[in-house]
């Protein structure tokens, strides 16, 4: 096949939908904040607006590539690192139903249901697709928890904001034992398999979330109830958190780009959930341990956008491609 090229095109990956997970995630934050707290709602729902604006621009980028040059679209879901975040799309899709559930709720189910079934149907090509043994190893990273740990979990979290605990549970389930099966590969690979490549290394921001969003999961299907096994969820996620630090000079060596976000994600989590065990148990370690995480994670989803606004001044956050002329359609 042959291609003449002409210009350029907007070319942004999936991966870019990881800013709407920390923005929205944050807002949340900022929602049960002000519901427990004298603190105002003005900043969650400023967050919580921002996020459904981008991801607005990025789902019509999306769908746009899809229609209008769907090739490059094919190339991200056959490529063995990309796949996993388009994933991200409905994952994002059904964050922003929960955002908009208390206003609109007709539309808000609308989009939880294209979303659910499209991380679905997603994950049961791309997820199972991996079972015939030809993924690479060099490309086993965190990125895999992304079709069947956070979309799951994030459908439980919108059945439960949207009143379908049982269908949450259903949802809670294939989250925790994706999660559990695709752990131990991840950090064997981690562990054995040699250094991730520099580019690479921010996707271990990704290995903050499962525990931390499991936790906010399960809070949103189980009435809120900051039961032993929240707690336990809790803990193995400020465990990650040690961790995430222990390494921050290993992936902070290159410039900051928007792969940074895949650490947001877990991070609004964290902020989250720390919020609804304060509130909710009377062991005093998760009063103590509330504000001063909440304020660590506002610091970091600031920074975070702080700098990619700085990237967007620059003009180094819009990607931009050769435009082919002629397409072949899939």
């Amino acid at each position: 096949m042959s291609k003449s090229v002409s210009s350029t095109m907007i070319n942004l990956p999936a991966g870019y939908f990881g800013m709407v997970l920390g923005i929205i995630g944050m807002g949340f934050a900022w929602r049960y904040a002000a519901a427990i707290w004298p603190v105002s709602p003005l900043p969650g729902a400023f967050l919580e607006v921002l996020a459904m604006i981008v991801w607005f621009l990025l789902a019509l980028a999306f769908l746009y590539r899809l229609v209008k040059y769907p090739r490059t679209v094919k190339e991200e879901i056959l490529h063995p690192l990309m796949s996993s975040f388009v994933s991200l799309f409905p994952a994002t899709t059904m964050l922003v139903a929960i955002g908009i559930a208390p206003y609109l709720r007709p539309v808000a189910v609308g989009m939880f249901v294209a979303g659910a079934a499209a991380q679905l149907s997603y994950a049961a090509w791309q997820s199972a697709g991996l079972w015939r043994g030809n993924h690479p190893q060099t490309a086993t990273t965190p990125g895999l928890y992304l079709p069947t740990v956070a979309n799951n979990f994030i459908s439980a979290m919108a059945s439960g904001a949207l009143g379908y605990h049982d269908l949450g549970i259903l949802f809670f389930g294939a989250g925790v034992f994706s999660w559990l099966s695709l752990e131990p590969a991840i950090l064997h690979r981690m562990r054995s398999a040699g250094a991730l490549p520099t580019p690479v290394r921010t996707s271990l921001g990704i290995q903050l979330a499962p525990a931390l969003v499991a936790c906010s999961a399960y809070l949103s299907v189980n009435g809120g109830r900051a039961d032993f096994f929240a707690k336990m969820l809790f803990g193995y996620g400020l465990l990650q958190l040690l961790f995430m630090l222990r390494l921050m000079p290993w992936y902070m060596a290159q410039p900051f780009n928007a792969s940074f976000w895949s650490f947001s994600f877990g991070i609004s989590a964290l902020a989250t959930t720390a919020l609804h065990l304060s509130h909710d148990s009377s062991d005093g370690i998760f009063t103590v341990v509330a504000l001063p995480l909440f304020i660590f994670t506002n610091v970091i989803i600031g920074l975070l956008l702080v700098r990619t606004f700085i990237l967007l001044m620059q003009g180094k956050l819009i990607v931009r491609t050769a435009r082919p002329m002629k397409e072949d359609r899939l």
